[in-house]
Order: C-alpha cells, then structure tokens, then sequence
C-alpha cells in the first residue's frame, strides 16, 4: 500500500495540481507498480509496468467526481493487473510507441509534460461545458 501511494504521488510530482488528466489512472499506475513488485517483480519490471499503464489509460480526462468516476478506477484497476502481469513476463509498451520513452522516469515526464501543457485547453473545455449544463 504504501509503495502504491508513493509512486503515484511521485507520478503527480510531474502535474499541475489540478489537471484533466484522471487521478484514479495515476493511483492505478501506483497499484500497478506496487502489484508487480507484490509478484516478484523487479525494478525493471515495475518500470514496464508504470510505461504500460502511460501507454494503456493516460488519455483517461477528469470530467467532475461522478458516478463514471467510479467507472474511470474500475477501467483503470484492471489496467493495473493487466500491466502488471505483462510486467512480469517481461512484456512492455515499448519507446517507440506513443508517450513512452527508453526509461520510466523519461515516460513518467512525458506523461507530466502532457498534462500540463497539453491539456491545459481541455481543462477549459470541461469546465466550459459543465457550466453550459448548469445554465441551459
């Protein structure tokens, strides 16, 4: 558990403390790593499981704690055990796909970069059409 917690804040180190990007798929990538290690997992192994959780559930966007958030940490704990038992077979998404890069730390800034500076017109989106729904 408290691996869990510790690589997920370590992976929000790299947000802004607000962000479209869904927090339960970042709390996922921490229950990933720690799963893996819970496996027997090495530390290689938990990086391949943090870069396929990035490449599997980073496009996962916060839109407002509801009932599909309950949805967003069911999509995104079974993630977790996917990437996971990839890991440990030594399966990984690899550094030429997508956001992934040759290390984990390298991912984990890209995935930072991306929702910092790439979702930032998203965060407006969401909140512009929430409040077109509360005035209709």
């Amino acid at each position: 558990l408290a691996m869990s917690h510790l690589v997920a804040i370590y992976i929000k180190t790299y947000q802004n403390k607000l962000s479209a990007l869904c927090a339960a798929s970042t709390a996922a990538m921490g229950a990933g790593a720690a799963i893996t290690w819970l496996l027997g997992g090495d530390e290689r192994q938990i990086g391949y499981c943090i870069n396929n959780m990035i490449g599997d559930v980073s496009g996962i966007i916060c839109d407002g704690a509801g009932s599909a958030c309950s949805m967003k940490v069911s999509t995104s704990a079974s993630a977790a055990i996917k990437a996971s038992l990839m890991a440990i077979n030594n399966l990984g998404v690899t550094q030429s796909e997508g956001i992934v890069a040759s290390t984990v730390d390298e991912t984990i800034a890209n995935l930072g970069r991306l929702s910092r500076q790439g979702m930032l017109d998203t965060d407006v989106e969401i909140i512009n059409i929430m409040r077109a729904k509360q005035n209709p």
